[in-house]
């Protein structure tokens, strides 16, 4: 199969996406929830619409020609899949097939309907991919790794498969920035990048960085359209929960009825809650983001005014050539023996 047949079998999979009508969307979230209640249909619906701007045919098309369009030799390449939001081994998958390498997958047990789907889908459009895609258990088989894991599965990864070539992922979360200045428009932007997929993505803000004194009554204000997230079970419990042990350890917070804010060192937060911490100047706020730079994976701000951010309500709509942990997967295949 050539580079274009490829490409154009990803292109083809991004229209179905993109044309996926309400019902299928309701039938795959109803079949993906039984498995994990996280994936409810919005985060469902959400999922594909994100698959879909990915495989756009142009960028698509402008992002592959950066890399070799056929490798020196077909490789099998062990991908352990992650499965904290729906679909998010996908562009693994797009990357390790797009490159002409054989697919060896080991889906998380938290995102096998979907992603199972998926590849079925794929294989529909361009039958030949049925040769490129496997789904084990094991990968024992493989020429190289790519997983995605906690920072302790990352060492358990690191030590099996050490002795091979592999890209090892760890944990990742996002960051916000406020200057007080923003208008309750842009406020109410940065929901999205909070309360999408209920905070379990590595591109969901974990933590605000604001000014001293920084009023926060008109941020819990705006984001009250979400307050919706109340209506999801598991959602609801870890509020109640995390609220609880504020109160009783009397630990200073803010809260809005569903949201629950509080100054941590911290930079990953449990879910419902975002932590915050203040900066005195411009460039006290660029210290204490180069410090978790490296845990770090994207930021955001309003209109994207700091350097490196994106716009606020963009965390969650990746195009196709950015990498989880900021490492280039195509590369790291293209520069296989």
């Amino acid at each position: 199969m050539k580079h274009s047949e490829r490409l154009a079998a990803f292109a083809a999979l991004g229209q179905r996406l993109a044309s996926l009508t309400p019902d299928e969307i309701y039938q795959l979230a109803a079949r993906a929830r039984n498995q994990n209640a996280w994936f409810d249909e919005p985060s469902v619906a959400a999922a594909m619409a994100g698959l879909a701007h990915m495989l756009a045919e142009e960028p698509l098309r402008h992002w592959a020609a950066r890399y070799p369009a056929e490798p020196t030799t077909v490789h099998q390449i062990g991908v352990v899949m992650a499965g904290n939001i729906p679909m998010v081994g996908f562009h693994d998958m797009l990357c390790v097939l797009l490159s002409g390498h054989v697919l060896l997958a080991k889906l998380s047990a938290d995102d096998t309907v979907l992603m199972t789907w998926l590849m079925d889908e794929l294989t529909r459009l361009e039958p030949r991919f049925a040769d490129y895609i496997k789904v084990l258990p094991r990968l024992n088989a493989a020429d190289a790794f790519i997983a995605t894991g906690s920072d302790n599965t990352a060492r358990y990864f690191e030590f099996y498969f050490g002795t091979k070539p592999h890209l090892i992922r760890r944990n990742r979360t996002s960051v916000g920035i406020l200057t007080g200045s923003e208008t309750s428009e842009e406020l109410a932007r940065l929901g999205p990048d909070i309360f999408q997929y209920y905070g379990l993505g590595c591109r969901n803000v974990s933590k605000l960085f604001v000014p001293t004194e920084y009023d926060f009554v008109p941020l819990l204000d705006a984001l009250q359209p979400h307050e919706g997230v109340l209506n999801h079970h598991k959602y609801n419990n870890n509020y109640d929960y995390n609220k609880s042990i504020l109160l009783v350890n009397r630990v200073q917070h803010f809260d809005n009825g569903f949201l629950l804010l509080r100054p941590s060192p911290l930079l990953v937060s449990s879910i419902s809650v975002v932590h915050y911490a203040e900066y005195t100047s411009e460039i006290d706020l660029v210290d204490q983001l180069t410090d978790i730079a490296a845990q770090t994976q994207c930021v955001v701000s309003a209109g994207a005014r700091f350097a490196g951010s994106l716009p606020f309500g963009q965390a969650q709509s990746p195009g196709v050539d950015e990498y989880a942990d900021r490492v280039d997967t195509m590369e790291f295949l293209a520069q296989l023996p």
